[in-house]
């Protein structure tokens, strides 16, 4: 899976969700419908990180690239500043590749 593959199924799931409104016409989603294509986006790219993340070409790999990875989604559930994840995912991985 490339960026580029990531992008273009990101502007799909936006694609499709500001379609809706045009092909349904006045007519309206059910709430619980309308609730799940607001949230599909997000997962869809979470699962193509992680597929980043642990793949090489066909293969699975297991290097520095998970933990730091583990390291980024606390502090973001943490809710931390961008700047503070992206520097504790960069040393987490820094220090693990030091250490191997």
């Amino acid at each position: 899976m490339s960026w580029t593959a990531l992008l273009l199924i990101s502007a799909g799931c936006y694609l499709m969700k500001a379609l809706g409104p045009l092909v349904l016409a006045d007519r309206t989603l059910p709430p619980t419908a309308a609730r799940l294509v607001g949230l599909v986006a997000v997962p869809v790219l979470a699962a193509l990180v992680v597929i980043q993340t642990v793949s090489s070409g066909d293969r699975l790999v297991l290097d520095a690239r998970l933990p730091a990875l583990g390291v980024a989604a606390v502090l973001i559930w943490r809710r931390a500043p961008f700047l503070a994840v992206v520097l504790g995912a960069a040393a987490t991985a820094a220090l693990l590749r030091l250490v191997r």
